[in-house]
């Protein structure tokens, strides 16, 4: 009996996750109340407290389902039992523009983080979250650089910190630039190219693109 108990808060909690990313996405975060997402979950609004402080606990939990994944994609990337430093990092990030184009529910998603929510007051929390998590990806990114560099024999062209918020702003502005308008251009294939153009500037030596077309973002 316990244990059915178990089973059926977690799968309440997952009814209600799904609902606020689907009401999310249609309406937008702040414009969202708990109650609608309670209704369309089928529970109740004190089911939604049992599971989430407050709504930026909520959106913050909708996160962690599908970014949690991609966090641990760059972190086996970028594990020093690899050996290779420089292509654990391109493979993650390259994993995480793939994974943008084919998985659905983490495209709508990043649409919601990137495109519908606003930061007002009872968003302070999903702000703070945001920033915790592009910090520490943007370290990760750097510790990767490092270890490329070290592994290479090169010094960075400009200091690894520096280079890896650079890096950083080049993959998210295209994944925000795709999801606007995902006919414009090829999200990995472009990516791809834009990350190896990237690395070279920064002294490092990718492995070869294979032969692609690459549309012309900009007409």
């Amino acid at each position: 009996m316990v244990r059915r108990t178990k089973e059926e808060a977690l799968a309440t909690r997952h009814r209600l996750l799904d609902a606020a990313e689907l009401l999310f996405h249609a309406q937008g975060v702040s414009r969202t109340s708990l109650n609608e997402i309670a209704i369309k979950a089928g529970a109740t609004r004190g089911a939604i407290y049992w599971h989430f402080k407050d709504k930026a606990d909520l959106f913050n939990a909708m996160m962690e389902r599908v970014t949690l994944p991609l966090e641990q994609a760059l972190r086996i990337g970028l594990n020093e039992q690899v050996g290779d430093a420089l292509g654990g990092l391109r493979g993650a990030i390259v994993h995480s523009l793939r994974m943008m184009t084919t998985d659905a529910q983490l495209r709508r998603v990043f649409e919601v983080a990137m495109h519908q929510v606003e930061y007002v007051n009872e968003l302070q929390a999903v702000r703070e979250r945001h920033l915790a998590t592009r910090k520490q990806c943007v370290a990760d990114i750097a510790l990767g650089l490092r270890r490329a560099a070290r592994d290479e024999s090169v010094k960075l062209a400009v200091p690894a910190m520096g280079a890896a918020w650079g890096l950083h702003g080049l993959i998210c502005g295209l994944m925000q630039d795709w999801l606007l308008d995902p006919s414009v251009f090829d999200l990995v294939a472009t990516g791809e190219a834009a990350l190896d153009a990237y690395l070279r500037g920064l002294g490092l030596q990718p492995a070869p693109l294979p032969q692609a077309s690459i549309p012309n973002a900009c007409g």
